[in-house]
């Protein structure tokens, strides 16, 4: 298998632990200060608004589209979905727009740039729609960090499963940080991509975990759990790199030829990519190690055989 790591290198990553837990922690308060104090530019599908959907006879540029809405007073955010002559905009909820006013402008400034434009869609989502969508989300990402508690603590250790769950709330944070500094829409889809990269931060981990319980097995008794750590992160490097790199290219073709209707989700992808690799390295190895991790709390339990009335116990 190709390896980036020569065999035999161990990396001094745990040597640096506590500067880069200093950094993440900082990463994460400005993550806090910058979605309380800007917020997350919530889409449409939280906010309640009107979608106004016109299929041109051919393909139109989207600035002249907003021009023209512009004109009629109508601002959103306005994009092509499935070819260049299908326009969507989305208008959240303001004074004097209802549905029928917004849906009349639409049409309006749209026939001024092709008479023969038809209106496909029309749709009003109220605000409580929107707030359920909001705690249905915050919902989803508490219940599956839970989950994922409980199953890294029955499959490998409960240190574990804390640190696995730290790196993960890391991760969201710091997904969310960037979406309120940026100020790009949270929509359905970024909910989404969050609750992807979840999943996938959570196999990093776990791919890790299992080679630093196999190295607690193999290696010599004498090995400090600083070293059995540092051995397993090195010996999974390889993997990590090469698996993020390949998503990765995928992820910034998206972001650059996926149009604006994905690109919040590729946004969110490729930043919960980035840090959730960063975050299996250091964040996840690092809390059990300050938890007081041992070599014991590794080790596969011992079945013991007895030959008593013709039963065979377990301990």
């Amino acid at each position: 298998m190709f390896q980036i790591i020569k065999a035999g290198t161990v990396i001094p990553f745990m040597k640096i632990k506590t500067y880069v837990e200093v950094f993440c922690l900082l990463l994460v308060i400005g993550s806090i200060v910058a979605m309380g104090v800007k917020g997350l530019n919530w889409g449409l599908d939280f906010t309640g608004g009107v979608v106004v959907e016109t299929k041109y006879t051919q393909g139109v540029d989207l600035e002249k589209v907003k021009e023209a809405y512009a004109k009629e007073g109508i601002v959103g955010n306005t994009q092509h979905f499935g070819s260049q002559k299908d326009v969507m905009i989305r208008v959240a909820p303001k004074e004097g727009l209802d549905q029928q006013t917004v849906t009349n402008k639409v049409f309006q400034a749209s026939k001024t740039i092709d008479k023969d434009v038809k209106l496909t869609r029309s749709e009003y989502v109220g605000p409580a729609v929107g707030a359920e969508l909001v705690e249905s989300g915050i919902l989803a990402i508490v219940v599956s960090l839970v989950a994922i508690l409980i199953y890294i603590a029955f499959r490998f250790e409960w240190r574990m499963a804390t640190g696995a769950v730290i790196s993960l709330a890391y991760d969201v944070i710091v997904v969310l940080g960037v979406f309120a500094i940026m100020q790009v829409e949270y929509d359905l889809t970024v909910l989404a991509a969050v609750l992807t990269v979840v999943g996938y931060s959570l196999n990093d981990k776990i791919v890790v975990f299992d080679r630093i319980r196999e190295c607690a097995v193999t290696l010599p008794r004498n090995t400090s759990m600083e070293l059995i750590f540092n051995i397993s992160i090195t010996q999974t490097l390889s993997r990590t790199i090469i698996t993020s790199g390949t998503t990765l290219i995928t992820v910034v073709s998206l972001m650059i030829f996926g149009g604006e209707m994905i690109y919040g989700f590729a946004l969110a992808l490729f930043v919960g990519i980035v840090f959730g690799t960063f975050s299996s390295i250091y964040v996840a190895s690092t809390w059990p190690l300050l938890l007081g991790i041992s070599r014991e709390n590794l080790m596969p339990k011992k079945v013991e055989k007895q030959e008593s009335d013709g039963y065979e116990t377990m301990d």
